[in-house]
């Protein structure tokens, strides 16, 4: 047999792509293209593990199978590079974050390189260089530079709305705005420029507003909801607290309707649809104002169930709420102060989730609008300031958590929907007949909520009103290791840099942290936050979301200095055509993205509203640990083979993660786990009969605190680059989780070796020859590249890996070594094992790299099967089989079934009683 080198034709291979650059595509071309792209990782020092490539392998293979079809492929990747533990690390070491940076994608790209991946050299981007994040900067001032006109559905220049105000002041403009109060155009030309700044604050996409944010004391920095866990940093475990800060937002809520509307047009999963649409969480409803008992204030509440409004016995503020100061009386006071500040230290998704309701009687009322019964004020946890007006009116006939926090305080509750099986639980369906509501009494509920908003409209206290759970973004970071914010401010005034300053870029600093009197880290560089004309440079930077939520437009032109893009380029290649990635990017992410992407669309930069036409979520590898039993008697650490404990003893035993490469078979390498730190003192080993020591297994997510990660680096050393990449595919479907099992992927190195010595004997001598294919082998053939393409195309990866081996196997059995049958076969392989496929490719003749060839095209003639394999029963049991033409008819069948010599042994000489012949599937013989 030839010798598989996988070492030297990987190396070989990958040397001639980086030399000849074979992986960079035409920025524009006369044929079709196709953008296949990763959601790019964040270099952190750990490295990449056998987990982390799954989605890379899949978009490489449909990279390569597309190149082969006759596309102009695009397949790049970069780097997620800003990011808060970039900064932790420097705050530790002193070590600048660039450097640290730099370091782990360098050793990213040789984990890639390694796995043989098509990626454009030309098309590499990291968000922390400075010629990437100048245009994150520049995106951000026409951010700035805009407003959101919703009569025309489109963000518009800030200049256009400044000449509405002077004509006809703001009464008639329909705009994405918090701007409450009316004003004429003599009441702007009237203003000072403060003035002015002031109200168009209000207005701009990217605005300057006081926010309540997580705030980590220990970081000091704000943090975003999904860097938070159980209350604290996910980064350090550190304590989160609400805190109300000046933070430049994003109006994103200018375009959820958009946002919604467009999820129809895509093709993503339901699930990933379902998210996005519960995050923008579009309400239909009223809104309806409560007078205050008392106090000159009013509460608004929004509730998408007027018609039970005869039903609200008591009100429910967050305790955030800017009311609740002026309503608490004194006796409730310490009482109200000392749950707001617990509640201040709860997250707003641990406090929605906890279903156990807490609340604090305000010892203040409201004014019911139609009965002007007196409704005790509460403030709860389990009402959040960042939803609807941060105020409810509690219905606790009709709500689940309004009916377990009466309950929980004993407060009234009033049945205004008839029905219900259970009296002792919330019953509110919109086809409920209502009761106990006077003018609505005897209405169907859904009728009843239009007669409400009617009635509340003509009192004056309440309207029709949609209302959305998603809110604008915080896009302030008091951090370093960010995008500097190109803003700077003068006499109160936010002004934006000219865009030929940009980029504003990270200036030198002696530390990394916020400064001794809690500023931001940009506070401690010289020279640098002071302008010449006094102006003072915003000390924040921007989120990690920032640089992700355009680069997959930057791509197409990466080194284009002269704008984000060239406009022909970017809408000859969006938009992204496959977009693979992990479902923890469900929300944050893909919705900025998709926002960014709508306002670059209005400004007129690139032709497309949408960033994704197709979104796959690749499935997780988890880990196999590997555990040992341990159990600490007088002093001594017993180890025992897993195998020598019963199931009853197993209680007595702790379990210890031990690192996965010292494990092979269950069986664990004693004398390198002699070596493990935690052997210090006295320690023994009982193993079995056959003097082994077993483990037990267990699949869990890899992690290095599990001891259970894989290098695959390590995987390509050991069997191959082209051997982890089928293997990976081997698993299962790309959607779905799939455990990884070091000792499984010897199966799939064999096939490869078994098919390599298709093509080379045991002298390393090409055996590849121009004999003319039999029909069976050309049936094979083709059945394997019907199989795979199909496959490929609707990304079911893991059942061409079967396909490919069944081939080897039969064409191997027909000792067939045939130019018509193998060449073919090595362009279907190819996307999957490219060095392997490139190396043959070339021994069989072939100067160009495979890429430059084309997929063969499969042909039916040879799929219709020309024999039928029919099983004869007599009297009920297989005897016999027989082969007949496909276009045999019945009698023919018949005939050479009862001349078969087996069947005539079974007959015994004897006629049969009946003979019954089911076309193509069976002869059926009765005696």
């Amino acid at each position: 047999m030839g010798s598989y080198d996988f070492q030297k034709i990987e190396k070989k291979w990958q040397s001639y792509w980086k030399e000849n650059r074979t992986f960079v595509a035409e920025k524009l071309s006369d044929k079709p293209k196709y953008y296949a792209l990763d959601m790019f990782p964040y270099p952190s020092g750990k490295g990449l593990h056998v987990g982390h490539p799954l989605g890379y392998i899949a978009t490489d293979i449909i990279t390569r199978f597309k190149r082969l079809k006759g596309f102009n492929v695009l397949h790049p990747m970069g780097f997620d590079s800003f990011g808060l533990p970039a900064e932790q690390y420097a705050i530790r070491t002193g070590i600048h974050p660039a450097e640290t940076t730099a370091k782990n994608i360098s050793r990213y790209l040789e984990q890639m390189e390694a796995l043989g991946f098509h990626y454009d050299p030309d098309a590499v981007l990291s968000t922390s260089d400075e010629d990437y994040y100048k245009w994150t900067q520049w995106i951000f001032l026409k951010l700035f530079k805009h407003w959101y006109n919703k009569a025309e559905e489109k963000a518009q220049p800030i200049e256009d709305l400044i000449a509405i105000f002077e004509k006809e002041g703001n009464a008639n403009i329909v705009a994405a705005t918090s701007q409450k109060e009316i004003f004429s155009a003599d009441d702007w030309m009237g203003l000072d420029e403060k003035g002015h700044a002031d109200i168009l604050m209000n207005y701009r996409l990217a605005y300057n507003a006081y926010a309540n944010v997580n705030w980590c004391p220990a970081l000091g920095t704000v943090l975003a909801n999904e860097e938070i866990k159980d209350g604290k940093s996910e980064r350090g475990g550190h304590p989160v607290e609400r805190k109300q800060m000046r933070q430049w937002m994003l109006r994103i809520t200018a375009y959820a309707d958009r946002l919604l509307y467009n999820l129809d047009n895509l093709d993503w999963s339901d699930s990933m649809k379902n998210m996005q649409s519960h995050w923008i969480g579009r309400s239909e409803g009223a809104n309806i104002t409560y007078d205050v008992d008392g106090v000159e204030d009013t509460i608004t509440v929004f509730t998408t169930r007027p018609d039970t409004l005869y039903g609200n016995t008591f009100m429910v503020l967050a305790p955030e709420h800017d009311l609740v100061a002026k309503i608490t009386t004194p006796e409730q006071q310490k009482e109200v102060e000392e749950y707001v500040t617990w509640a201040g230290s709860r997250s707003e998704k641990d406090r929605i989730a906890d279903t156990t309701k807490t609340g604090v009687f305000t010892g203040g009322h409201a004014i019911h609008p139609l009965t002007g019964k007196k409704l005790p004020i509460w403030i709860a946890d389990y009402v959040v300031i960042t939803y609807g007006t941060g105020a409810i009116m509690a219905v606790p006939s009709g709500d689940q958590r309004d009916w377990d926090f009466a309950k929980k305080y004993d407060l009234e509750i009033v049945k205004v929907v008839e029905g219900g099986d259970d009296a002792d639980a919330p019953y509110q369906p919109k086809d409920g007949i209502i009761i106990n509501s006077e003018f609505l009494n005897g209405m169907v509920a859904k009728d009843a909520i239009g007669a409400m908003i009617d009635k509340l409209g003509e009192m004056g206290i309440g309207d029709k009103e949609v209302t959305y759970r998603q809110r604008d973004v915080i896009w302030s970071r008091q951090r370093y290791w960010g995008e500097p914010t190109p803003i700077y401010f003068k006499d109160g005034i936010a002004y934006p840099m000219d865009e030929s300053e940009l980029p504003l870029t990270l200036p030198e600093i002696d530390q990394y942290k916020p400064s001794e009197s809690g500023e931001p880290p940009l506070s401690r560089a010289k020279n640098w936050k002071e302008r010449p004309d006094g102006g003072l440079v915003d000390l924040n930077t921007m989120p990690g979301l920032a640089g992700s939520s355009w680069y997959f437009m930057r791509y197409p032109d990466a080194k284009n200095d002269e704008a984000f893009a060239d406009r022909k380029i970017v809408d000859y290649w969006m938009p992204v055509d496959l977009y693979v990635g992990g479902t923890e990017h469900a929300v944050g992410h893909l919705m900025y993205s998709r926002f960014w992407t709508m306002f670059l669309h209005d400004m007129g930069e690139v032709s497309v509203e949408e960033p994704f036409t197709k979104l796959v979520n690749q499935g997780k590898i988890q880990g196999t640990s590997q555990l040992v039993l341990r159990k600490v008697e007088d002093g001594v650490q017993k180890f025992v083979s897993a195998d020598m404990v019963s199931d009853a003893e197993r209680a007595d035993y702790a379990e210890i993660h031990v690192e996965v490469s010292m494990v092979q078979a269950q069986t664990l390498d004693l004398e390198e786990f002699k070596k493990d730190p935690m052997l210090e003192g006295k320690y023994e080993f009982i193993t079995n009969a056959e003097g082994e020591f077993k483990t037990v297994p267990r699949a869990e997510k890899m992690s290095k605190s599990y001891y259970n990660t894989v290098d695959p680096v390590d995987i390509c050393r050991d069997y191959g680059a082209d051997t982890l990449r089928l293997y990976e595919m081997f698993l299962g479907p790309l959607e779905m989780a799939k455990p990884w099992n070091t000792d499984g992927i010897t199966g799939v190195h064999t096939f490869l070796k078994r098919a390599f010595n298709l093509f080379i004997n045991e002298q390393e001598e090409v055996i590849v020859t121009d004999e003319k294919a039999t029909d069976e082998e050309l049936k094979y053939l083709h059945q394997c590249i019907k199989k795979v393409e199909e496959d490929i195309e609707r990304l079911a990866f893991n059942t061409c890996v079967p396909a490919f081996m069944v081939f080897a196997k039969e064409i191997g059995r027909l000792k067939c070594h045939k130019r018509e049958i193998l060449e073919p076969f090595l362009r279907v392989l190819s996307p999957f094992a490219p060095h392997f496929c490139e190396e043959l490719w070339e021994k069989i003749g072939y100067k160009e790299s495979i890429l430059f060839s084309t997929y063969p095209t499969f042909e039916e003639k040879y799929l219709v099967e020309s024999t039928i394999n029919y099983p004869v029963q007599i009297n009920g049991k297989v005897r016999a089989k027989i082969d007949a033409a496909a276009d045999a008819d019945k009698a023919a069948v018949e005939e050479i079934a009862l001349g078969n010599e087996t069947v005539q042994q079974w007959l015994e000489g004897k006629s049969p009683k009946k003979v019954i012949v089911v076309p193509g599937r069976i002869v059926n013989i009765v005696v």
